[in-house]
């Protein structure tokens, strides 16, 4: 479990194997089989060095997400331990679509989400873009909007976000599970 508070912007560097240099990121204490949120996405640490960390990716993951097929910067968060401060919202890494980005100035940032996503994005309510916790502003069918203040910029990669650039997205976990249990009613 995550909460959308990124702590670092890494690099990949290679991949088969993926190879992560964790910038910032403290990793003296992450052990081999540790999660680690990978620019949305739990992956499991298999291999630790000075500043990097491996992962094995498999291709169901590489075909439903996007930024873990090419080297370049990656948003990281280590997982919660239990008593940890929760500063976004709770995240579990599992990549629920990918959005397009609809356009992105002045700090407001427009995305579309795959339409089975729509119904779980509300005004107001949480959803993870590439690994960072954000507040919904407005919805419009599938389209969504939320404000990047100039803190997530810096510490992000969502400052490189322009027209058609694609976005891991990961629904509130709570708007799940309310959608599931009205379902299971009806």
């Amino acid at each position: 479990m995550f909460t959308g508070i990124v702590q670092a912007v890494g690099r990949i560097e290679t991949l088969h194997p993926h190879v992560v240099a964790t910038g910032r990121l403290p990793i003296g204490d992450v052990k081999i089989g540790d999660s680690i949120c990978v620019q949305g996405c739990c992956l499991t640490v298999v291999k630790k060095a000075k500043g990097r960390l491996w992962f094995d990716v498999s291709r169901e993951t590489l075909r439903v997400t996007v930024g873990l097929d090419a080297p370049g910067a990656v948003n990281l968060e280590k997982s919660l331990g239990l008593g940890d401060k929760l500063g976004g919202h709770l995240v579990t890494g599992h990549v629920d679509g990918v959005g397009v980005v609809l356009s992105f100035s002045g700090g407001i940032l427009r995305m579309k989400a795959p339409a089975k996503l729509a119904r779980y994005i509300a005004r107001k309510g949480s959803i993870c873009v590439d690994g960072v916790s954000l507040t919904v502003n407005r919805v419009r069918g599938a389209a969504f909007e939320v404000f990047l203040i100039p803190h997530t910029l810096k510490v992000t990669t969502l400052k490189r976000l322009a027209r058609g650039v694609k976005v891991n997205l990961e629904v509130d976990l709570v708007a799940r599970y309310v959608a599931r249990l009205r379902e299971a009613r009806r």
